[in-house]
């Protein structure tokens, strides 16, 4: 979570947006900074949809750190339920102090029930504390990552949360968040999610960036990679995202691969040190086998020679 002590002001304009996230080391193109205002404006869910490795997650961290906002993480993964995502009430507290009224001679069963259904024992999982932000801080900003990955049954449930900011809980009452947090939704499109739920959401699909914003990232994240190295190291990334590979290389991978080069002291890129670096630009075998051959080098080849050329 954030370690600011209170909430900056939201950003004004599209342009103070593009400016705040550039402060974070985040170059976003001029459709997502305004997408980004907007959300920030309207109070809206920002849905982002995108390749893995494009920057979607990172949009969320760069917030937090920006607006000095709490950042709440809800991981989404198959199987995911009320108890791990919104609250559970701590058992083994609540046994302890049924066997210390017991023990005590308390016979009120109201007032012993009421006890074990309070404020402290109820443990807060990501989804109650995004409505419940700590005093001074504003509203947190509230990352639901890879909600394709979680089952219909609660991204419907999930559709409520978001449709009010409220979670009801039975022994409680219903929780209503005082201001809704700046949620951020993403997602690698490995199914679809219910249009009942984007429509909640203002939408925005995050490429992969084109060459000279891409070169533009790796100065500003790998500032002591050499320019011409840099050069090389874009154009050969963006020419392997036109092959069939079963995963193409992310921005993520971009910024490793720059920063490897730069720790092995790289001047430019070689048929040995691609062979040799493969594993921080590529995460499968069948991949790295591919590209290691004979197409990795003629890729290589072809990126210098349009260099030199001025292409």
């Amino acid at each position: 979570m954030s370690t600011e002590n209170s909430a900056h002001a939201l950003p004004a304009t599209i342009d103070a947006t593009a400016d705040m996230l550039l402060g974070q080391n985040y170059l976003a193109s001029r459709a997502l900074s305004t997408v980004v205002f907007l959300a920030l404006k309207m109070k809206r869910p920002l849905f982002l949809e995108g390749e893995a490795g494009v920057g979607k997650t990172e949009i969320a961290k760069v917030l937090s750190r920006a607006l000095g906002r709490d950042l709440i993480r809800l991981q989404c993964y198959e199987g995911l339920d009320v108890s791990t995502a919104v609250y559970e009430w701590n058992y083994p507290a609540q046994m302890l102090d049924i066997r210390l009224s017991e023990a005590s001679g308390e016979k009120d069963r109201g007032r012993i029930e009421g006890g074990l259904f309070s404020e402290r024992h109820l443990i807060r999982r990501p989804v109650l504390q995004a409505l419940t932000p700590q005093p001074g801080k504003g509203a947190p900003v509230f990352l639901i990552d890879e909600l394709d990955r979680a089952d219909e049954a609660f991204e419907a449930y999930l559709l409520e949360v978001l449709s009010d900011f409220q979670v009801t809980i039975p022994e409680l009452g219903t929780i209503h968040a005082a201001e809704p947090p700046i949620v951020i939704i993403t997602t690698n499109r490995t199914r679809e999610i219910h249009d009942a739920l984007k429509r909640r959401c203002l939408y925005h699909w995050v490429d992969y960036p084109d060459a000279e914003r891409e070169l533009a990232i790796v100065r500003q994240r790998v500032p002591g990679c050499r320019e011409a190295l840099s050069r090389e190291i874009v154009a050969y990334v963006q020419g392997l995202r036109k092959l069939d590979l079963f995963k193409n290389p992310g921005v993520a991978e971009t910024i490793d691969w720059a920063t490897a080069l730069t720790e092995l002291d790289r001047l430019s890129l070689d048929p040995e040190t691609l062979s040799d670096t493969l594993g921080t630009l590529l995460k499968y075998q069948d991949d790295i086998a591919r590209i290691a051959g004979s197409e990795g080098t003629k890729l290589l080849n072809e990126v210098k020679a349009s260099l030199r050329a001025g292409g």
